[in-house]
């Protein structure tokens, strides 16, 4: 692989050039967007990005891991707020375990930056993908800047440009190509907790806050301006919906009545609403992600999912990363089919994750059966160190497959669901006896639910 297009120069288009190109490899990346570096990034129109193992372990590849965190936030867990303003801390993992919060713009610049370092690295702004000639992995852009059209000769050509690819989408119209998308019920709306006024955080900074309503939520992550940027999970639809809000005094009786305590915190509350756009929220699943040794897809563009475990830039991260592992170890051989046969089902199976972290995040955290759960399962690890750990913890903190820990995890659920089935069971888990009981189970779920 001596020549390369990338088609995208977002979070994964930007992370592959600068991979490729630290390998010396001639890389050609076109944005159709204009240089994020040289304008002001619209708001309200981006959820901010959370940044966990995986992602951690694909930026130490090419020496960023550190650089970024210094631009991050940690988040030690959810700090779940009720209707009342209670509040109920849940940890995402063991003590020191935590994911972290990012600004989108700033990562992606970063990334750009230290791509254009690599003297083998050119990206081209404002040029808008047109077609893809497959057979000999020919790429026809618009340079929008100056009317004209060019063309971009590689031996493969790389689409990273998205949930809305150009690149799929000549795929899907010249091949035998699998393609499903799904739009989820519900959309979402940013909002701005801004500083205090001398500068800090009005909310503790170092938690991701979920105001769980059950069939809709907001949640708040930190910037390290001191503000936090809140995002309304909400239906299309229905009584409680984006349609029934539609004027001023609905949307203050509606924050009055389901997120009170946030209220005071949004200065801009409605004029925010209303000027912000409300966006949409999409799975995409397809098959082939790749065309011979010419064409591949990457990120968003082979498996966009919602974003609800935190794992979407994550896990196009990992793409990456994987793709440049096979490179090192099969230098001289056809990678993109090895690569597609690696990260295909792990794409599906983290849509299926996120999907499922949606029910729980809106519903499930403050119930008190979930919670106890929970506890049950922080009990089971600490007595099967490294062994028995929580599908959250195999997703975020491990770099187990996802297809493999989608699979233990509802193996796990099956166990716990017995353990609570036991008469009076939210006294009995508190007791010392209790350990026995958890011994019996794990004994009949060994091979299931405990690491090799």
């Amino acid at each position: 692989m001596e020549k390369v297009t990338i088609a995208g120069a977002g979070l994964v288009g930007s992370l592959l050039a600068l991979y490729l190109g630290k390998r010396g490899i001639k890389v050609d990346v076109y944005e159709r967007r204009g240089d994020m570096r040289k304008v002001q990034v619209d708001a309200g129109r981006s959820i901010n990005l959370a940044c966990s193992n995986r992602g951690w372990r694909a930026l130490s590849g090419v020496g960023l891991e550190e650089s970024v965190k210094e631009s991050a936030i940690a988040m030690n867990g959810r700090m779940m707020h009720s209707v009342e303003g209670n509040l109920t801390f849940q940890p995402y993992g063991k003590e020191g375990e935590a994911i972290y919060s990012i600004s989108r713009a700033q990562l992606n610049k970063i990334l750009l930056e230290e791509a254009e370092k690599q003297p083998s690295v050119d990206i081209h702004f404002h040029h808008k993908c047109m077609d893809i000639d497959l057979e000999n992995a020919t790429a026809r852009f618009l340079d929008e800047a100056n009317q004209r059209e060019i063309q971009s000769e590689a031996q493969v050509i790389f689409g990273a440009d998205g949930a809305f690819s150009a690149v799929r989408e000549t795929m899907r119209k010249k091949l035998r190509f699998n393609y499903q998308q799904q739009y989820i019920e519900h959309g979402y709306k940013e909002l701005t907790i801004p500083p205090t006024a001398d500068g800090q955080w009005a909310l503790e900074k170092n938690f991701l806050h979920i105001w769980p309503r059950k069939q809709f939520m907001l949640i708040a992550l930190p910037n390290t301006d001191g503000s936090f940027t809140c995002t309304l999970f909400l239906a299309y639809h229905g009584e409680k919906s984006f349609e029934n809000l539609q004027t001023r005094e609905q949307v203050s009786k509606f924050f009055a009545e389901e997120f009170a305590d946030v209220v005071p915190l949004i200065p801009n509350l409605l004029d925010e609403f209303f000027t912000n756009p409300t966006s949409s929220l999409v799975t995409i699943s397809c098959s082939p992600w790749q065309y011979q040794e010419k064409i591949a897809l990457i990120g968003d563009a082979a498996h966009a999912i919602v974003p609800f475990y935190g794992q979407g830039m994550v896990s196009g991260f990992e793409d990456v990363r994987v793709l440049n592992d096979l490179i090192e170890e099969f230098p001289n051989e056809p990678i993109l089919e090895k690569y597609a046969n690696a990260r295909k089902d792990n794409g599906d199976a983290i849509a299926e994750l996120a999907l499922r972290n949606f029910i729980e995040m809106r519903d499930l955290v403050g119930d008190p059966s979930f919670l106890l759960r929970k506890r049950i399962e922080a009990l089971i690890q600490e007595l099967y160190p490294g062994k028995y750990i929580p599908l959250y913890s195999m997703v975020t903190f491990s770099h187990i497959c996802y297809k493999d820990a989608l699979a233990i995890g509802k193996r796990q659920q099956k166990m716990l669901d017995q353990m609570l089935k036991i008469p009076n069971i939210e006294n009995v888990w508190r007791t010392e006896a209790f350990t026995e009981v958890i011994h019996q189970f794990i004994k009949e779920f060994k091979d299931a639910v405990l690491l090799k």
